[in-house]
Parts: C-alpha cells; structure tokens; sequence
C-alpha cells in the first residue's frame, strides 16, 4: 500500500492510505542503512504486519524537505507572525522566506493577532517585495475565511517562533481539533512550547502542519543556503541580479551592485537587504561540501 505519513512520534509513523485511520509504521532497518529518516508529508510504500500495524518499506522522491521543521513535499510554507507579543524579529521571516524560495515552495506570510496590533506597515512591506501577505486573528476570526481559501488543495506548513497562535489559527480554521494552545509571557516576550510534534492536519480540501515553535537560537541552527544561490532566494533581487557591472557580484558593498542601487533608490528594503548580508556572511563560512548535503 502507500500512503502519506501523517504524524510520527516516539518512533513510529502514522501513515494515511485514504482507507480509515492512519496506520501505525516503524521504519525498516533498511532505511537506516541507507541513512534515510522518514519525515511528515513523505509518501512512503508500506506493508501491513496485522493487527492495524505495518511498516515502512520505502519512501517515494521527495519535491523538498525541511529539516526546522522536519516536514517533506511542502507546497506552500505559511510563516505565522505577530505584532503583539512575541513580536516578531523581522530577520526570522526573511530567514524562512527565503528557505521556502530556496527549497521551491511558495511562502505565505501571515500576521497573526491583528486585533491586537495589525503590523500593517511591516505587511505593506512584505506584499511590495511580493509576497501573499495575510492579516488575521485567531481571536475574533478576521481574516480566517481568507486563509482557508489561501491553503485550500495545498500541503501547508505552518511555522514560527512560539506564541504566535499556530495551534489557535489551526483551531479557528477547523475548531474541532481543540489543540493545545499556551500563553505568552509577558515578561520574557515569548511563548511556551504547546506542540511537541509535527502532524498534518486534513483542511480546506489539503494538508497543514502544525510544527513546534521555535526560539532565536533555532535559528540559527537552520540550515543555510550556499552564498551563490542567496540571491535568488530574494524574489525581489530578481529584476536586479543581471544588471550588475561585475559578473558573480555578492550584492554586499560592491561598486556597480545593481541590487544595492536599488536599496538606495527605496525599490528594495534595507531592511530585508541586512538579512540578506546577514546570511550571506553565515554561508560564507560553512564548507561547501557541508552545504550541498542539505539541499
């Protein structure tokens, strides 16, 4: 049979063949020789053992992978923000959008708990760079009709730094989940991990993920993206990249940098134009054999 994993936890992978509840798998000890983890959202070939259990026998081409979070063959990763607390570091969207762009899937970029603050001017700045932006809150419902419509078909991802209200949009958009949601902490700005796991969730005729939260230093430990490649994880770059004076130009502080012109003429953020050197400098001192591995 084959099927779509679902969920995994505590060493088992529940895989959805559209024939009743997701099967309970371990993974063959092939898989290990071949240094091969199964992960959420991969569709795998499986053998049913009896008794409502079976295992995994091999996982079909995946179209990317994600290891923060740990999810395959993501169409659409939904990056959930906030302007309230925890507010939402501005580098940590440029950080995941670009992996999206990186890993060829199409990043939305939601601003959750707009009743509170509505981010507006940090929205109007990601829709000019051209990126679906979204304004909800899980609170009240504003904006969920939108985001239902926005991830129907789709295998989604939602993902960010915890407290900003995956879980509650994932309940506003189908309230019969009634998963855990935490509370933020006013003093530390940030909130309590509530999903420990990453499990996909049918809605709007698709797929979402809800993944655990992360903190700054997560961040950091994300893979990261060869310096050569950076810029055409910038979407905005695009129309720039080709009319430097110098060929390979690294777009940092070089003379003739059509893309820093362009920062200086107001037609890319500085702000996203600092994530970019910010990362680029990252890759420039990670191995390039240590860079290939995770594409």
């Amino acid at each position: 049979m084959t099927g779509r994993i679902v969920k995994a936890l505590s060493g088992f992978y529940y895989v959805d063949t559209g024939e009743g509840a997701p099967i309970p798998c371990r993974g063959r000890g092939r898989l290990r020789h071949q240094r091969v983890s199964p992960l959420v959202g991969d569709r795998v070939d499986i053998t049913v053992t009896g008794e409502g259990t079976g295992m995994v026998d091999a996982i079909q081409p995946r179209k990317n992978q994600f290891s923060r979070p740990a999810v395959a063959n993501i169409d659409q990763m939904v990056m959930v923000c906030s302007g309230a607390i925890p507010v939402t570091d501005p580098y940590l969207i440029d950080r995941m959008t670009a992996m999206a762009e990186w890993k060829r899937c199409e990043p939305l970029i939601l601003f959750n708990k707009c009743d509170l603050e509505r981010a507006d001017a940090l929205a109007e700045l990601y829709r000019s760079a051209g990126f679906p932006t979204l304004q909800v809150s899980a609170g009240t419902g504003e904006g969920v009709d939108s985001l239902a419509a926005a991830i129907a078909g789709k295998v989604s991802a939602f993902t960010g730094n915890s407290g900003v209200g995956k879980s509650s949009i994932l309940n506003a958009l189908q309230p019969g989940f009634r998963l855990d949601v935490g509370e933020v902490s006013e003093k530390l700005g940030r909130g309590r991990h509530t999903t420990r796991h990453v499990e996909l969730f049918p809605v709007a005729g698709g797929w979402v993920a809800d993944t655990p939260g992360f903190s700054s230093f997560d961040v950091e430990q994300m893979e990261a993206i060869p310096k050569d490649e950076l810029a055409g994880a910038f979407r905005e770059f695009g129309p720039y990249v080709d009319l430097c004076r110098f060929q390979g130009c690294a777009h940092v502080k070089e003379r003739g940098c059509a893309v820093r012109e362009a920062v200086a003429e107001g037609k890319i953020s500085p702000g996203r134009h600092r994530s970019y050197v910010r990362l680029y400098e990252q890759a420039k001192e990670i191995p390039e054999w240590e860079l290939a591995k995770n594409k």
